[in-house]
């Protein structure tokens, strides 16, 4: 393989590293226990909505809530979800319809 392969490769393996990381939450665990869920920071490659779901027994429950996110990093994502949840939750980010990346929270 010559020396101009290799780069043209890696450079591709590089392109899609940060394409798949380009749809991510930060390294937040959990959420407090109000009306409203903030999210640190929300990347996503295009405009989209995050979405929060309850979250019971691993498995996605109701939505609560959703709220529309930017292209590139959202910092301090607030969705308002009522009074409605006392469990943990599921934020699910969605670009162009589809489902890019989830992240479950701890409720504090």
């Amino acid at each position: 393989m010559s020396i101009k392969t290799f780069a043209l490769a890696a450079a591709a393996v590089a392109i899609t590293a940060t394409a798949a990381s380009a749809n991510s939450f930060g390294f937040q665990e959990s959420v407090e226990d109000r009306n409203s869920i903030n999210v640190e920071l929300v990347k996503a490659e295009g405009a989209g909505t995050l979405s929060i779901y309850n979250l019971q027994g691993g498995e996605r429950g109701a939505l609560l809530g959703a709220t529309m996110v930017s292209a590139g990093a959202n910092g301090d994502v607030r969705v308002n979800v009522g009074n409605t949840y006392k469990t943990d939750v599921l934020a699910v980010l969605s670009v162009n319809g589809q489902e890019v990346a989830s992240e479950a929270f701890d409720v504090r």
